[in-house]
């Protein structure tokens, strides 16, 4: 009949789909509901410590750092001479951690909507969060992207990573997946600037519709619109797509590798062979994004 302790292990389930679930044997460390949304810390024996939000695992300490090299080093490694970075979410502080690590970059502003995940990542996190207290660099602002996006100067930044959360109904980050946010990104761009965006993954029906609709919004702003993928055991599906935006650079015509290596930067992930490799597709994703 089974070990008395085996029924007593704490389970919890992120639903990909309704009839598809990834599961992880957890203690629980934090439950908070948050004024913008459900705010949970566990541990688990193979992934570490690890946070969901509504229902969602946005960061492990095992795998984050896949997430967050592939965000930062690939527009760096397009224009290494980027200086003033704005990110949009990112409250776990993995991307910032990543670009501060580039001693050109002057300026890092960073508008998280919900305190409560900075707080939350800064005492069971450090591994990603303890940055968003030691970098002279870093402008932490707790306030909506959205609002700061509209109203930020024209021409401010070299770079921009909206690093949300899905884009559910009511959730924090919908407003982040529109034609009006993506405009004022452009606006606030500079000549040469680059926009990179979560763009979800095209495996599961939701996630797909999610990705053609912000393919579909780049591609009607910005000169430049490409779709790069990488590898990530915790994301629903195990991989996972950026977009890459810009008014000037191609990310792989344009691709820097010996300017990028220069910075002597230590990565786990990146290199350059997977920056090229990024960008090659899978047919049934190339077909979804040729509907667009």
């Amino acid at each position: 009949m089974g070990n008395f302790n085996e029924w007593h292990d704490i389970w919890y389930s992120e639903y990909c789909m309704k009839d598809v679930k990834l599961s992880y044997k957890v203690d629980f460390l934090l439950s908070e509901q948050t004024p913008f949304q459900k705010l949970e810390i566990m541990r688990n024996g193979t992934f570490g410590t690890f946070m969901t939000l509504d229902g969602f695992v946005q960061v492990t300490e095992r795998d984050e750092f896949i997430y967050h090299e592939m965000i930062s080093h690939v527009p760096m490694a397009v224009n290494p001479d980027i200086k003033k970075v704005l990110i949009i979410g990112g409250g776990d502080g993995g991307a910032a951690r990543e670009v501060s690590r580039y001693g050109s970059i002057e300026k890092i502003d960073m508008i998280e909507i919900d305190e409560a995940v900075v707080s939350a990542c800064k005492k069971y996190i450090p591994k990603t969060a303890d940055i968003l207290s030691s970098e002279p660099r870093l402008n932490l602002k707790f306030e909506d992207g959205i609002a700061f996006v509209k109203k930020a100067e024209g021409k401010s930044y070299d770079l921009i990573l909206v690093d949300s959360t899905d884009p559910e109904p009511d959730a924090p980050g919908a407003g982040l997946f529109t034609a009006e946010f993506y405009g004022d990104c452009f606006r606030i761009l500079t000549d040469d600037g680059i926009l990179i965006n979560q763009h979800e993954s095209a495996f599961f029906d939701e996630e797909r519709e999610d990705m053609k609709r912000a393919h579909k919004m780049l591609k009607g702003i910005f000169p430049i619109a490409k779709v790069y993928g990488f590898n990530i055991p915790t994301y629903a599906s195990g991989y996972w797509y950026f977009g890459f935006a810009s008014k000037k650079y191609d990310p792989l015509i344009d691709h820097k590798t010996e300017d990028w290596e220069k910075f002597g930067i230590k990565t786990n992930y990146y290199n350059a062979d997977i920056h090229k490799a990024c960008f090659a597709l899978p047919n049934y994703v190339k077909d979804i994004l040729e509907t667009v």
